[in-house]
Formats: structure tokens, sequence, C-alpha cells
């Protein structure tokens, strides 16, 4: 059972003292409080855990400060969408808002290979009216002899150039706990010049451990995409692994599934995937069009297929996409094969908009339509 309560409820007030003392006398249930600290309030909420069942809703709303209850189910509870929970939720972070009614655009080097490049990259996206980007500091690689990223000693200079052209959020994949101090290392050291995403990569979606370390720090978002071939509800509750742990600044990402039915595709796109997610939990949804597709191929109408699939996950709802670009994709040391060029900037966020205006006007006549039933 979730506890809302009323929005800036102080921790010294007496009504949440007064509360917290009822709740105190609730035998076998413990308690855990989140609070989110917004630009302009504060959101707390009190979870109930234990034999809640027994608790009656309508006496638990009636107690001091709170403004509604949610009761529980079983599955995704931190962050699932719960019956007759239609809460809007989203979080900032770095002055960027991320939630289920946003888009943010993360393009950028899938693998980070020089400075010069990185410049470049970041310049493009400045110009463009970006402020997020992706570098890849650490790859995982199916192979042990191919490129594994620069790791820490990429990290100050690619910090320090996102101060230079304005960017607030670099999605960076970590593989290993260790990464999390290199990290906050290389930001303290550019004096915080920008922020990071902590992106758990497919291969790492069901690497419990590191799941629950990255979930106990609060400091970083995390974009935790789907795993190899595991269901959509095993991918799901990885990400709860990391809101249970106390993080709930999640995004869950749709990279495609490993499949031959993808052929010629890298991967099966699964963006009609978006909806659901949605419907199931309260996380804003990144689509990744590069991993899916994983090559330049374009339709006859002359659109590459990743923008196509690009617009068909924002037409369905998508919050956020992750996208490669590279200066020189013949000269990139990761997937060069599927990075869009620089100079393709322009017509892809242009598309986007596009796509994002249609799925607002189909929300609007999903909105009118439903309107006219409730009338009727």
């Amino acid at each position: 059972m979730i506890l809302i309560l009323a929005p800036n409820t102080r921790p010294e007030s007496p009504e949440y003292k007064q509360l917290m003392a009822h709740l105190a006398n609730f035998t076998g249930i413990s308690t855990r409080i989140h609070t989110e600290v917004g630009i302009e309030q504060t959101l707390t909420e009190i979870y109930l855990i234990g034999n809640t069942k027994v608790l009656s809703i309508e006496d638990v709303s009636c107690l001091p400060c709170v403004d509604s209850v949610v009761r529980v189910s079983e599955e995704y509870r931190v962050l699932g969408r719960h019956k007759n929970d239609d809460r809007p939720t989203y979080f900032e972070y770095n002055d960027v808002r991320f939630g289920q009614d946003t888009l943010n655009v993360f393009a950028g080097l899938c693998a980070v290979d020089t400075i010069e490049h990185v410049e470049m990259m970041m310049k493009a996206l400045r110009e463009h009216g970006q402020v997020c980007t992706r570098m890849g500091a650490y790859k995982p690689r199916t192979s042990p002899y191919a490129f594994q990223g620069h790791g820490k000693t990429c990290l100050p200079y690619v910090f320090d150039m996102a101060g230079k052209y304005g960017i607030k959020v670099i999605a960076m994949e970590i593989t290993h706990e260790s990464h999390l101090e290199e990290i906050r290392n290389a930001l303290y050291q550019t004096g915080s010049a920008t922020g990071v995403m902590l992106q758990i990569g497919t291969r790492n979606t069901q690497n419990f451990e590191l799941l629950k370390i990255v979930g106990r720090q609060q400091n970083f978002p995390v974009l935790i995409k789907r795993g190899f071939g595991i269901t959509l509800d095993e991918s799901l509750n990885a990400a709860e692994y990391l809101a249970s742990e106390g993080n709930r600044k999640v995004i869950f990402g749709l990279r495609g599934m490993k499949t031959n039915m993808g052929d010629p595709h890298r991967n099966f796109v699964d963006f009609s995937h978006v909806p659901a997610v949605k419907r199931l939990t309260r996380m804003p949804v990144c689509i990744d069009p590069s991993h899916s597709v994983g090559t330049r191929a374009s339709s006859p109408e002359g659109i590459l297929d990743i923008m196509h699939v690009t617009a068909q996950g924002i037409v369905a709802g998508a919050n956020m996409v992750l996208v490669d670009f590279h200066p020189a994709p013949s000269n990139a040391l990761v997937d060069g094969p599927q990075a869009l060029l620089i100079k393709e900037l322009p017509q892809f966020l242009e598309d986007i908009q596009i796509a994002r205006e249609a799925y607002e006007k189909r929300t609007l006549l999903a909105e009118r339509y439903r309107e006219k039933q409730n009338t009727a």
C-alpha cells in the first residue's frame, strides 16, 4: 500500500509526526519513505510493507496529511501502475525533465573514440538545440578482442566538452560497480560540468548484484535496456530491482529482440511495446532504433529504416530516443554501419517532431471520443 502525502508535507510538522506514530502501531508492517524534490513542490510517498490487506483504504485515507492511498499489486510494486493509479510521474535531473509526457533525444557516439569526434558531435547538438547525448566509455563486446571502450581515461575530456557545449545529460553504459566511482571522480575533477544517466545494457539486465548496487545510489538516473532473450516481464522486474533498492529515477529501454525473425534488421523491432510498458508501469520509455535496425538501409522513398522505426516508436508514445551518430562512421570503433551522419541530424530531429505531433493529435482524438462515450 502506498500513502501519497499532501504536497510539501514537512517531516518536522506535527501532522507528519502524528502520522508516523500511528503507522508505528501497525503490527507486522514496516514503512519505506520516498521523497521527490521538484522545482515547485516536494512529494512524499510512504510505502507500507507487510500484510496490508487487513488495512482499510478508507480508514488510512483519513490519517493526517494523507492525500490519497493506492493498493499495490504484487508485480512491479514500486514502478508499477497499480489499480486506480492514474498519477502522472516524472523526475528531473540536471534541469531536464523525464516523464511519460516528455520526449528527449540522446544522439551521440556509441563509443567514444577521439576528442575531435566528441567535440564535433556536441557542437552539432548545441547548434540544433539539444542538451542530451550518448557517449560510450565502457563497451561490453561479444568478442574479447574487440574494442571495449577507453574507459575512465576519456571521461574528463567528455565531461569538459559537455560543459563547453551545454550538454546537461550524457547516457553512458556501465558494466561494473567500479565505473560508478570513476564517473563520480571525473565529474568532480571537471566541476560537475554535466550530468550522467547510467545505462544498464541488455547483457547486464539480469546482473542482479550490479542492479542492486546501481539502485542504492540515487545521484544518477538509470536507463535499463530490455534483456537478451528474456520476457518483457523479466526485464520489467529487473527495473524493479533498481527501484526496490531506492532509485526510482528509472527509464525503460526497448532495443529490439534478438531473433532471426528480425532479419534483415539486426534485431526484431519491439517498439509496439511502448504503450504496453507505459500501461504496466509509470516509467518513461526509451527506444533505441540504432541497435534495433543495425544498418543504414533505406526505403524506396529514401527514408532510412532507422528513421522509420524511430517515428513508429514516437507515434506509439516513446519518451526518449537513444540513437547513434558519428562524424565518420567508416572510422567508428563500434557499430559504425548503423551510425547516422552528423549532416543527417537536422532531418532526424525534424522527422521526430512530425511523429511527435502525430502522437499528440492521436492522443487528443482518443480523448475526444472517450468524452463522447462518457456523455452518451
